[in-house]
């Protein structure tokens, strides 16, 4: 004898409401070939004959309708023909309603989208670490910012603090004797961020950085010659671009990131005006 189905309805994909099912159906070493799914459904015209054909294969209804009279549409029609139904979201929504005194927003498919921007986010993540520390120029021209700066100016911790914001961000190391890529010239200035910091507070960094691999403090990566060299370099490389530059010293990354934060949205506003 053939086991009645599990007919999942949505007004969106209904991957949330097969998904639960699935994990269901396995508590009883059951398999998806009992899953029929019906998806979006934005009209009240298929819900009788949806149930309908449910009642025939004498099968239940698992649900993840989030418009309204979709909804109550449904449940009052598995009621009429006396087809079980699950209602997922509904008692849910209903108690979060109550609880935080808002009103939901009803609209299908805001899980699928939420999934979306975690996926974005973890493609930023990658792409953060494929493009890290000059690794691959070619990165720039598919960034959606490009920082640039001298060595420990917190260019790969703000790489990676933006890209759990979703943006795909390539750092570059600024080196005098560094051939500097063209890539860079070949962008909007707008989409490059130089960091900035004082020669005092990168020689503390410096010098700290070389004593925690067992090095002497007071080497030629941490003389004031050095350094003063490369931020005169550093310089003239943002001043030539046109870029935005942000002074990074004595910032937390947080704050720091904050701040590219603040002025990405700017820029936002400014095209949004043009």
């Amino acid at each position: 004898m053939t086991q009645p189905a599990v007919y999942v309805v949505s007004d969106s994909t209904g991957e949330t409401a097969e998904l639960v099912t699935r994990a269901a159906l396995s508590q009883f070493g059951q398999t998806p070939r009992f899953i029929h799914r019906f998806h979006h459904i934005d009209s009240k015209d298929l819900i009788e004959e949806i149930v309908d054909l449910v009642a025939v294969n004498h099968g239940i209804i698992v649900h993840t309708v989030v418009l309204e009279e979709i909804r109550t549409e449904l449940n009052k029609q598995a009621e009429a023909y006396g087809v079980p139904i699950i209602d997922i979201f509904g008692p849910l929504l209903a108690q979060l309603e109550k609880t935080y005194k808002i009103k939901p927003l009803s609209e299908p498919g805001r899980v699928r989208s939420l999934d979306e921007a975690y996926f974005n986010k973890v493609a930023a993540i990658e792409f953060a670490v494929e493009n890290d520390d000059g690794r691959n120029p070619r990165g720039i021209l598919q960034a959606d910012y490009v920082l640039i700066g001298v060595s420990r100016t917190s260019k790969t911790p703000l790489s990676q603090y933006l890209a759990l914001k979703g943006l795909k961000i390539c750092n570059i190391p600024i080196v005098p004797e560094a051939e500097i890529p063209e890539e860079l010239f070949e962008i909007d200035p707008k989409k490059i961020i130089g960091l900035k910091i004082s020669r005092t507070k990168l020689n503390q960094i410096r010098s700290k950085r070389l004593i925690s691999m067992g090095l002497s403090g007071a080497g030629m990566y941490s003389s004031d010659d050095r350094i003063t060299e490369e931020l005169k370099f550093f310089k003239i490389l943002t001043d030539k671009l046109g870029c935005f530059v942000l002074d990074v010293t004595n910032k937390a990354i947080e704050e720091t990131a904050n701040d590219i934060l603040m002025h990405i949205g700017e820029i936002a506003d400014e095209n949004l005006e043009l």
